[in-house]
């Protein structure tokens, strides 16, 4: 039997008293079963999302579990009814891992709200290890543009950030304010730049140094979560775990403005925030708010081109797989420039 390393997650941790959520462990390399592939990973990005699957905010439907949703790699197997011309191919496998295909949502294209939608690294293995299945009708071809390393957080922090604009409406000459200054949002600030030039984009943020890196993006203000900002926002993009975030940015949305949530979950520490809530200031006079739930496949399809046409390419550090607990524990700290890439091969 041929084995593979691989860091796994075997329950909910407190990420406050625990400093290795994740153990390194050898695993069978996995078979890949009807309709699916095989894939020899090369780099795995590092989401926000396995700190809620971590920390039991969308806990994993089995224990232990290999976490990872950006992964990608090369297709080296292919089960049965999967064409061989897929091996060889460079391919990434997103958050999507699949969906029933024949409700109502899967008909219309929004897969992402089908009761039966799985997620990769949370109802199936995902790409924290050497080789990792998926099912062909959800990877994407990764265009040449990109390195492995870059075009990891494409397929997340990348496509629910596409995601978030096209939901948000936004208008070119409109103002975006972006909470929070991560992965997901200097992408959608990259992409903002590309497709809405006359746009100005301001950032809130707790973070000095995110403060600063996006100005050094080329941020039209930057400033505290409490701040107000030079002008009112037509539509602003929380990309935070925190609640007082999303109060705050209420109260610097322009009237019929519309506020997007882009986390899959939010954090219980300052749920008090709610409290703050003035319905006059912060949601009177028809402003709107909206979430994102995870992505689509065309979502990771679209952005994938869009960001190739554009040349949108992330800031990210790499970590090696073994050095997987350092990088999610940097995420919780706050620890954040652009995005955070496990390398697994060369």
């Amino acid at each position: 039997m041929e084995l593979m390393k691989a860091m796994v997650l075997d329950g909910v941790k407190d990420l406050e008293k625990c400093g290795e959520p994740l153990r390194l462990a050898e695993l069978p390399v996995p078979e890949p079963g009807e309709g699916e592939v095989l894939i020899k990973v090369k780099v795995c990005g590092v989401c926000h999302t396995e700190l809620d699957e971590i920390e039991g905010r969308t806990a994993p439907a089995f224990y232990p579990i290999v976490p990872g949703h950006q992964a990608v790699g090369k297709i080296i197997k292919t089960g049965k009814g999967v064409d061989e011309s897929e091996l060889g191919k460079r391919v990434g496998v997103a958050w999507i891992f699949s969906a029933c295909g024949k409700c109502r949502f899967c008909r219309e294209g929004r897969e992402n709200l089908c009761d039966d939608f799985k997620a990769t690294g949370r109802d199936a293995h995902g790409g924290y290890a050497e080789y990792m299945t998926a099912s062909a009708k959800y990877v994407h071809l990764i265009p040449y543009a990109f390195s492995d390393a870059q075009a990891a957080p494409l397929l997340c922090a990348g496509a629910i950030g596409y995601r978030s604009i096209l939901i948000s409406g936004l208008k070119n000459g409109e103002n975006l304010g972006l909470t929070g200054f991560g992965a997901s949002a200097h992408l959608v600030f990259k992409m903002v730049k590309a497709r809405y030039p006359d746009s100005p984009v301001y950032v809130f943020t707790r973070s000095e140094k995110e403060r600063k890196f996006a100005l050094q993006l080329g941020a039209d203000w930057a400033g505290g979560i409490s701040d107000i900002s030079p002008e009112r926002m037509h539509k602003i993009i929380d990309t935070t775990p925190a609640w007082e975030p999303m109060v705050q940015a209420l109260g610097n949305l322009e009237k019929g403005g519309k506020l997007v949530i882009n986390a899959i979950r939010k954090e219980v520490k300052d749920r008090n925030s709610l409290l703050q809530l003035d319905y006059p200031q912060h949601l009177w006079l028809e402003k709107q708010i909206q979430s994102v739930a995870n992505v689509t496949a065309n979502d990771v399809k679209e952005f994938l081109e869009l960001a190739a046409g554009a040349g949108i390419k992330p800031e990210y550090q790499e970590f090696s797989l073994v050095k997987a607990n350092e990088a999610l524990l940097e995420l919780k700290g706050g620890k954040i420039k652009g995005a955070k890439v496990l390398r697994i091969s060369e």
